[in-house]
Parts: structure tokens; sequence; C-alpha cells
């Protein structure tokens, strides 16, 4: 197995980004996403990176993972949450240690930035795979519910 490195997206990887939130959707949720709507939506995020950015994983040459990054304001910390959404790690790669480098990658530029206060992320009820991939890391189950209204 080769080295793992993580880096910032740039739009080159705007197609990998795309593909790999339609599988990931479909794989965890059974949904069929939109991919003009969603290249929009990435396209976007990257030229606004006050809202979030992308990361990269790589092995040798190749494409091994993704996330997005978004942030949420918390007024009882007043900072910054970093959220970790959107991610994925194509089939042949995963278990690999992929994930948890992209994870490493996150903490180490959140604790860059003096307005983080902590690092977030939601996953599917069902997905317990990545559950116990994340408990590994170090990230503990919080006590809230996340509720969403959805407008089209």
């Amino acid at each position: 197995m080769s080295l793992i490195n993580v880096r910032s997206a740039t739009p080159a990887d705007v197609d990998f980004i795309v593909e790999a939130n339609v599988r990931m959707a479909k794989e965890t949720e059974n949904l069929d996403l939109n991919p003009e709507v969603l290249r929009r939506g990435v396209t976007y995020l990257m030229s606004h990176s006050d809202e979030g950015q992308y990361l990269i994983a790589t092995q040798g040459a190749g494409l091994c993972g993704t996330l997005m990054l978004t942030y949420e304001f918390s007024d009882w910390r007043n900072g910054r949450f970093w959220w970790i959404q959107s991610v994925y790690v194509p089939q042949p790669f995963r278990r690999q240690g992929v994930y948890r480098a992209m994870h490493n990658a996150v903490r180490k530029l959140a604790h860059r930035d003096s307005q983080a206060c902590g690092l977030r992320l939601y996953v599917e009820q069902a997905n317990s795979v990545a559950q116990q991939t994340y408990a590994d890391i170090g990230m503990s189950q919080t006590h809230y519910r996340l509720f969403e209204e959805i407008f089209d």
C-alpha cells in the first residue's frame, strides 16, 4: 500500500467529486442525485471558500477519496464547527486508512483556524461501518437528532 496524501480539491477534481457524491448517495441512501445540479453545487463551493471546501485523498497517481467541509457558527462557543460531509472512498480503497488520512488532515487544518471549535459530521443511521470508523478515530455520538425541511 502506498502513502495516502490529502490535498485541497481543484477544478480538475470536479468530475471525481460529482461521481463520488452520486455513488455515495446511491450506496448509503438509495438516492439518485441530479449530476447537473450537483456539478453546479460543487463548482459553487469551490469558488466560495468562506463557505467550505473539498479535500481529495490520493494514493500514487489515483484519486482514492473525497470529503466536503462546511462551517457553522456556534454562539455557545463563539467559534465555528467544521462539518465533515459528502465523504466517499471508492470500494477498492476502503479499509486502507483513506478516511483516517482525510480526517487527520481536516483536524490539522481546523487546529490552524483560531475560530474552529470542533469537528462534526452526520451519518446515515444504518451505516454501521462508517459509524465504527468515526468512533475508532475518536469521535463520539452526540445526543442530538437531526431534523430537516427540504425546499424543492
